[in-house]
């Protein structure tokens, strides 16, 4: 019978995958890290009063609290 390349047909697939990959981010808009990086600093900055993994979550408003314990007697 045929000899079937199992892995030559996976690398063909993963490489049409980054060639189809790299067609659609060279479509993206490039701007200057300098630019972005001012524009999220001063997001991040402006929404840091929001962020709950600064400023914490109330113990009521939790849904990842433990609902109760277990105990062993």
């Amino acid at each position: 019978g045929p000899i079937i390349n199992i892995d030559g047909e996976r690398k063909k697939e993963l490489l049409k995958m980054e060639l189809d990959q790299l067609k659609k981010e060279v479509k993206n808009e490039r701007q200057m890290v300098s630019k972005t990086g001012k524009e999220l600093k001063e997001y991040i900055e402006s929404m840091a009063g929001e962020d709950p993994l600064l400023k914490g979550v109330p113990e009521d408003k939790n849904p990842f609290k433990e609902k109760g314990g277990c105990t062993i007697s």
